[in-house]
């Protein structure tokens, strides 16, 4: 087991792998681009995750439906596990991993942006969501570990964190999500401020 010190080393050299790659500071800005948008053209985010990434997803919605750090007034934005009810019937009813599939079909329309986290890129309900998702027309963003697995090849937008420790990996997605909020927030309301 690591000790503490060498985790803290292990997040702030990941971070500054990051940090010099200009890639991963583009792809940042083309998203960020991608939602402003999609606000600007009255639609909505969605977010989906499993787990801790499910998690991050409640909580990255909450930040742009609610508020990031500017007094504003809130935006449409949502995880698509937080109806309980849903999810289990899907679950019962269908299968698993068509949990978040049923919900963009039912609640996704053309011009919204499905961010979906998944630190293997392989988890099956997320990857059934982008492909009704691409069938819609929605902008889909995946947030996940080094090798992107499935989702890399069904994302208009990739954000591969390089490495294969989970918990690494979703503090960087907390990183990203956190940044988009704050560039999506300022451009639609920094003038207000």
């Amino acid at each position: 087991m690591p000790t503490s010190f060498e985790q803290i080393k292990e997040l702030a050299d990941l971070s500054a792998e990051i940090l010099n790659d200009s890639t991963f500071a583009q792809l940042i800005e083309e998203v960020s681009e991608k939602i402003i948008e999609a606000y600007r053209n009255g639609k909505k985010t969605i977010f989906c995750g499993n787990g801790g990434s499910s998690a991050e997803a409640q909580h990255l919605a909450a930040e742009l439906s609610g508020k990031f750090n500017l007094e504003r007034k809130p935006i449409p934005a949502e995880a698509c596990h937080v109806n309980s009810s849903f999810v289990t019937a899907v679950a019962n009813d269908y299968d698993f991993s068509k949990i978040y599939s049923r919900y963009i079909e039912g609640f996704g329309q053309i011009g919204d942006v499905l961010i979906g986290l998944s630190t293997s890129g392989a988890s099956a309900n997320i990857v059934e969501a982008f492909k009704i998702a691409h069938q819609m027309g929605i902008v889909t963003v995946a947030l996940t570990g080094q090798s992107g697995g499935e989702l890399a090849g069904l994302s208009d937008y990739c954000f591969k964190v390089p490495s294969t420790n989970v918990p690494r990996i979703q503090e960087i997605h907390l990183l990203i999500g956190h940044i988009l909020c704050g560039n999506v927030e300022q451009a639609l309301f920094g003038n207000e401020n």
